[in-house]
């Protein structure tokens, strides 16, 4: 009863996503006519391809949609939107290191302007930023957690140029600089299971 009480509210929350989804992309295209348009130019759309930031695996479909469902969010610029990626878990993603009962009115209270939208920015950021991906249990089906940004398992002191311009874009210099000195990503960090599970959100030890 408990299984069917929660697949329910999950498959709700999905419809109430894909609703979301569908307002987002009329407004961002321009409708109907600007969903028709195709790229002017070919050759730019390849390059923006070519240099598009590595992934160290495809993504399952259950992680694009938890990670679509996210984004859906963050691009309202409500964080009171994120409620309904939240409710698709069975339980909240850790995002600190003790327990909260509330985490869009924590997101609020740690977010530099209050309302949040500094932790949207930054789940924006780390989710343009390219996965890497962990073993995790023993299950064969869904036995990989998704980490963004792929730093989170770099060493840092090993960075090439090109890696180094995106990781600015993450993180200020001086925390550019003492990453690199400590060899290890010490921002926040995104995980989702390969079941679709949104397991983490919260700064790297």
């Amino acid at each position: 009863m408990l299984t069917s009480t929660r697949s329910s509210a999950r498959s709700r929350a999905r419809i109430c996503l894909l609703v979301v989804m569908s307002v987002v992309a009329i407004v961002h295209w321009g409708g109907p006519e600007g969903l028709a348009k195709k790229p002017q130019n070919k050759a730019a759309t390849e390059k923006s391809a070519v240099t598009a930031p590595p992934t160290a695996d495809a993504l399952p479909l259950p992680v694009v949609e938890m990670r679509d469902a996210i984004l859906v969010a963050v691009r309202t610029g409500n964080i009171e939107d994120l409620r309904s990626a939240l409710q698709w878990n069975e339980m909240p993603p850790v995002i600190a290191s003790g327990k909260v009962d509330d985490p869009i009115a924590y997101w609020k209270a740690v977010s530099g302007d209050g309302q949040g939208r500094e932790i949207l920015a930054i789940l924006e950021n780390t989710l343009a930023a390219g996965h890497t991906v962990l073993p995790l249990g023993r299950d064969v089906e869904n036995s990989k957690l998704f980490v963004w940004p792929r730093f989170a398992e770099m060493d840092l002191s090993k960075l090439k140029p090109e890696d180094e311009v995106q990781l600015y874009r993450l993180a200020t210099p001086a925390d550019v600089k003492a990453m690199i000195a400590k060899k290890r990503w010490t921002g926040y960090r995104i995980a989702i299971g390969a079941e679709g599970t949104w397991h983490s959100f919260q700064k790297a030890d």
